[in-house]
């Protein structure tokens, strides 16, 4: 395979930042100087987002409608990412191998354009990317290939010459329906989908200090 451009996705695979998405009703909490009940995230997770702020009003008391708890937790995702979240080891090295190659890379995030904005900013890895792609932008989501489509066709590649790197199965498995050759990336937030994430993907990253070029695959082992 000839690799001439890649896809990035952003939160698990580029930033070691999923586990804030996991955790923001304890952090909230916390931050309030409230203990919250173990097993929080779990009961969270499968929540929409106005009735998780609802579920952490009624149960723990707070003073606050749900709009105000939204409003704190906003600026508490914003913080996170302008000023904590970091890369994940070996990314930067990556990337700069990518570059001296002259190999073009943009990033397809589910995630905000600011938010991601400021976090690539921050840790001085925002110059490597050409453009970012958002599914709400482009009102879709990553259980589609319209946004992969869409880099594509910015990159003005075909997408067998594309590289996908992707830490959901969801989004795996619809960038290798469009012909993508799909790199999965492992993270802690998908490690129920890992047995299948390997299945799917062409390749599997374990750790991206130990990537191999785009010439040879050998360090990345299915």
């Amino acid at each position: 395979m000839k690799l001439l451009g890649a896809i990035f996705d952003a939160d698990g695979t580029l930033l070691n930042s999923m586990h804030i998405w996991r955790n923001l009703g304890e952090r909230y909490l916390i931050s309030l100087g409230i203990v919250p009940e173990e097993g929080l995230s779990g009961k969270l997770w499968p929540l929409s987002y106005d009735e998780g702020c609802e579920y952490l009003m009624k149960n723990y008391d707070l003073k606050r409608s749900v709009s105000e708890i939204q409003q704190g937790i906003s600026r508490m995702i914003e913080k996170f990412y302008a000023e904590e979240v970091e890369l994940k080891p070996g990314v930067c090295e990556f990337l700069e191998v990518l570059s001296e190659k002259n190999i073009p890379m943009v990033i397809a995030t589910s995630g905000d354009r600011n938010l991601l904005s400021s976090a690539l900013r921050r840790n001085k890895i925002a110059e490597y990317f050409d453009e970012i792609f958002t599914c709400s932008e482009l009102g879709t989501d990553k259980r589609h290939s319209k946004i992969f489509l869409a880099c594509a066709e910015f990159l003005k590649l075909k997408p067998e010459n594309i590289a996908v790197f992707e830490d959901s199965l969801f989004a795996i498995e619809a960038a290798k329906s469009s012909g993508f050759v799909t790199f999965g990336i492992e993270d802690a937030s998908s490690i129920n989908d890992k047995t299948r994430i390997i299945e799917t993907a062409n390749y599997y990253i374990y750790d991206w200090r130990k990537i191999c070029n785009e010439d040879s695959f050998n360090d990345c082992r299915k």
